[in-house]
């Protein structure tokens, strides 16, 4: 992995809580569309990501801690996907159907695309640790699925997010040492930005791969923050 600067698109504004000390940040990339809060300006790193069909593909992690507490939020760039895999098909043996895919269909890229929100889940579950919550949820109404985690050794807690807009998939993450309260300023912060960098959300669900639906008026409202919808299922989690 390689350290990059922050992208310069990217915005910091200040923003007070009062369950901390400190003071925390409203983080913004114009680039990868999404904002969210971190207790400091997160550390950016570039990388890659193994899909399900073994397409290496472009990510970012955005990191910061706060004592023994850990944040995250991963941006895998699956617009790449069809590309790469069609690419990768040429060199699949004769009759390797599992490589080589269908026509229009080429390395099983539309597949890999669709699956990379379970994916994903399914990795973060083969982790040493006790799945404590499995459910479906939405930011802005963008579906995703939520998953909490107790470490088996340290009994840390993680609280994690995973969301697909626009061909990129996120993966947010929340770790706190064991007895601490539910990181939720940092969980109910993510949010999506438009092209024009202003706070995004849609009128009714939205499913990565199908139409989008209209979205919410919010020309001149600046970039705003995301909200976590759920099902309660003691998720901690607010409406």
């Amino acid at each position: 992995m390689r350290l990059t600067p922050l992208i310069s698109a990217t915005l910091a504004i200040a923003v007070a809580s009062p369950l901390f000390a400190q003071e925390w940040i409203e983080f913004a990339s114009r680039e990868e569309r999404f904002t969210c809060n971190f207790p400091t300006q997160p550390k950016v790193t570039e990388t890659t990501y193994r899909s399900l069909h073994e397409a290496d593909l472009p990510a970012r992690i955005y990191s910061a801690s706060q004592g023994q507490s850990r944040y995250s939020v991963t941006v895998i760039d699956y617009t790449q996907a069809q590309r790469i895999l069609t690419e990768k098909a040429k060199s699949c043996p004769a009759g390797a159907e599992p490589c080589l895919g269908g026509p229009g269909d080429e390395g099983h890229w539309k597949a890999d695309i669709r699956g990379a929100i379970d994916y994903a889940s399914w990795q973060l579950m083969q982790r040493d640790a006790k799945l404590t919550l499995f459910v479906w949820g939405v930011v802005d109404m963008v579906e995703g699925r939520q998953i909490q985690l107790t470490n088996n050794k340290d009994k840390s807690r993680t609280f994690a997010g995973i969301y697909m807009h626009e061909n990129k998939l996120y993966i947010i993450e929340g770790t706190v040492p064991a007895g601490y309260p539910e990181p939720g300023l940092f969980q109910q912060s993510l949010g999506w930005l438009d092209e024009n960098g202003v706070g995004l959300r849609y009128q009714s669900y939205y499913s990565n791969g199908f139409p989008p639906p209209p979205r919410v008026n919010r020309a001149g409202r600046g970039q705003g923050q995301g909200r976590i919808d759920a099902p309660d299922a003691n998720a901690g989690q607010r409406r």
